[in-house]
């Protein structure tokens, strides 16, 4: 929590300096959103953690913790223009996080931890509707859905939890939401936003052994995270 936070405030304020430095008023690249089809590239910053159910289980009181830390990811932006306020975006990039599970409350009651290293292929398909433009700004919502491949899943690995491995599915499908502002400058156009992501498939692969205190106690494990990306258009 402390570290999306942290993610949060950084956007508002480079959100609000952008805003209130908006004094002069003379348009700068009037024309640019009237292509039909531009590009770009992102580089960003990422906070990813997993979402957790349980099920009914003979370790009922096993309870999942991670510890993820910052992440970064970087990409490229391909953009259809499809009328003044709706554009359809492909941002395919590479995320990179890396973290800890722990496991608590194992048959032996003590603490087991496993450390999570992921490289990420996303590909996500956006629709962005943007406000109408204030000199050289424009708010907008993006949303859409991904694809997620995992290069770190090990779901190809025969060893499991029992061995000291924990695996995760390789391919994952996601939905994500976020808001930002287009600054407008004399060569490029610089847009902040703030992105959620959230899965909508189990991404947790199960333990050889039906009854593993690892993952029998989980119904449903997926990936949540907050974003901040810095576009150049």
């Amino acid at each position: 929590m402390k570290q999306n936070s942290v993610l949060i405030s950084f956007f508002v304020v480079l959100i609000s300096t952008g805003v209130l430095g908006q004094t002069r008023k003379v348009n700068q690249l009037p024309n640019f959103d009237k292509h039909l089809i531009h590009w770009g590239f992102y580089l960003g910053m990422n906070h990813r953690d997993f979402k957790v159910d349980y099920q009914q289980s003979n370790y009922p009181n096993t309870s999942i913790v991670f510890d993820n830390q910052i992440g970064f990811n970087v990409g490229l932006i391909g953009n259809l223009r499809i009328n003044d306020y709706f554009n359809l975006r492909l941002e395919p990039g590479l995320f990179s996080n890396s973290g800890t599970i722990y496991f608590e409350n194992t048959p032996t009651n003590m603490i087991t931890e496993a450390e999570i290293s992921s490289t990420y292929l996303h590909l996500p398909l956006l629709l962005k509707i943007s406000s109408n433009r204030l000199n050289n700004t424009r708010p907008y919502l993006i949303g859409g859905f991904s694809y997620d491949h995992n290069f770190s899943s090990n779901q190809k690995n025969s060893d499991d939890n029992s061995n000291g491995e924990f695996r995760m599915k390789t391919s994952n499908f996601m939905y994500e939401i976020g808001f930002g502002v287009d600054f407008y400058f004399h060569y490029f156009k610089f847009s902040p936003s703030i992105r959620g992501q959230f899965a909508m498939t189990n991404e947790l692969l199960y333990d050889e052994d039906p009854d593993s205190p690892y993952t029998s106690p989980i119904k449903f494990m997926g990936t949540r995270g907050v974003f901040l990306k810095v576009t150049f258009e």
